[in-house]
């Protein structure tokens, strides 16, 4: 069964606390491993979880508020200590190249595995990465510095076969694949046995959409429009919504219209400010606008698939 799944490593907003570390995620895409964010302390929740640290090969930087990239040269530099040899990706804004560069230079480390930086443009929705499996786009969003959010999309999945039928008209298996890619098959003595009498629907191509700091935009809804799961900001409480704009940063209420607009199968909220104690609230003032929300915790995993999203 299709289905993606997301770890929640940091879900707070800018100063880490003993209960709460600043932004981090690890989605799980047709087994592929996309690290999201990379706060102070990302390797360690890593660790904690015992996730698949070395599985990752691609990372993706927001912005360039601390909070975001703090533990990106940590976890590069345990890379080189454990004597990595895949390449790693880095997508990110342009500057951060030179940040990366100047600390590798002055620490005089010459790195033993390739390191290749994609930088980010915030001016449009743009396709960054893409294999047979999945594609990323990033996307522009309103905050205090050039920030990008990320959308993670399967491509359609082959048809299934019916193996009865396969047999049936006796398919050879070098046909197979063009029929699982949609194409009718045509017999020797000439006759088209149509597609659709040979496969069954694939599975619906899941997305996931990271909304990282962000003033509220109406805009935003295009670029995630019907995706299943919608990660967005959500750092203040509706009482405070007159820090939220003059901080470029988006209330809870603001993130369900969003999701609303957006038509997403379920919002998730966090980037929590360290002011508030009852995470709850966040979901409960949310949900007076759109009914499919979480409110994103340290360690909690959200499963999608076509048929339902469950949370642990």
């Amino acid at each position: 069964m299709a289905q993606f799944e997301l770890t929640i490593l940091g879900c707070g907003s800018a100063t880490p606390t003993a209960n709460q570390n600043p932004t981090a995620q690890l989605l799980n895409m047709a087994e592929r491993f996309f690290l999201i964010d990379c706060g102070e302390g990302t390797q360690r929740q890593l660790r904690r979880h015992k996730l698949r640290m070395g599985k990752i090969n691609h990372i993706f930087i927001s912005h360039l508020h601390g909070d975001h990239y703090f533990g990106l040269i940590g976890l590069i530099s345990t890379y080189h200590l454990m004597n990595r040899k895949n390449a790693l990706h880095i997508y990110g804004p342009p500057a951060l190249e030179e940040i990366l560069n100047l600390q590798m230079r002055c620490s005089n480390t010459e790195l033993g595995f390739p390191l290749h930086f994609h930088a980010t443009q915030a001016d449009g929705k743009n396709l960054i990465f893409e294999d047979r499996r999945v594609e990323v786009y990033s996307f522009p969003l309103r905050h205090s510095i050039a920030t990008t959010g990320f959308l993670f999309n399967e491509k359609p999945h082959d048809r299934n076969l019916i193996s009865d039928k396969i047999r049936e008209f006796k398919i050879p298996i070098y046909a197979l694949n063009h029929i699982k890619q949609g194409a009718d098959y045509t017999t020797e003595d000439g006759r088209v046995v149509p597609n659709e009498v040979l496969t069954h629907n694939p599975p619906k191509p899941l997305s996931y959409a990271f909304c990282s700091d962000t003033a509220f935009a109406q805009r935003t809804a295009d670029f995630v429009q019907g995706v299943d799961l919608l990660y967005h900001e959500s750092t203040f409480l509706e009482e405070d919504k007159t820090r939220a704009k003059n901080t470029r940063h988006s209330t809870a209420i603001q993130a369900a219209k969003v999701a609303k607009a957006a038509e997403v199968r379920h919002l998730l909220l966090g980037h929590y400010s360290v002011r508030y104690d009852d995470k709850a609230l966040f979901a409960i003032e949310a949900s007076s606008i759109f009914k499919n929300v979480t409110a994103a915790s340290e360690s909690m995993r959200i499963i999608a698939s076509a048929d339902e999203i469950t949370i642990h």
